[in-house]
C-alpha cells in the first residue's frame, strides 16, 4: 500500500473515493472517502479507516459495532484517483445492519 500512497490523486478536499468489496463473495459492501491520514492508518493497522465528511473526522470501520474489515488487497484505478479495497468483513458493512450498503432497488 505504501506505493499507492505515493501516487494517489486526491480531490480538492484532500479525499479519494474508496470502494470496499468482500474478497470472498466479490459483493460491493460500501463506498466511502479516505484522506491521507486514513490511508496511513489503514497501512498501519491492516483494517479500514475512512474520513467522515459529515463529522469531519477519521473513523475506524467497526470501532463501535465490532464489524471491522480486514484488508486483504488494495487496488488503484487507472487514473490514480479511486481505490478498491478487498476485505474480509467481520459482520455487516452497513450501519443499518445489512451486509452491504447497496441493498435497495429503485
Amino acid at each position: 500500500m505504501h506505493d499507492i500512497l505515493n501516487i494517489i490523486k486526491y480531490d480538492s478536499d484532500g479525499l479519494v473515493p474508496v470502494i470496499v468489496q468482500d474478497e470472498a463473495t466479490k459483493k460491493v459492501l460500501m463506498m466511502a472517502y479516505a484522506n491521507k491520514d486514513a490511508l496511513e492508518k489503514m497501512e498501519e493497522t491492516g483494517e479500514t479507516w475512512f474520513y467522515s465528511r459529515s463529522r469531519k473526522k477519521l473513523l475506524h470501520k467497526g470501532e463501535e459495532s465490532g464489524n471491522i474489515q480486514k484488508i486483504k488487497k488494495v487496488l488503484i484505478d487507472c487514473d490514480n484517483d479511486t481505490l478498491l479495497i478487498l476485505v474480509e468483513p467481520k459482520g455487516p458493512a452497513c450501519h443499518t445492519g445489512n451486509k452491504t450498503c447497496f441493498y435497495r432497488e429503485k
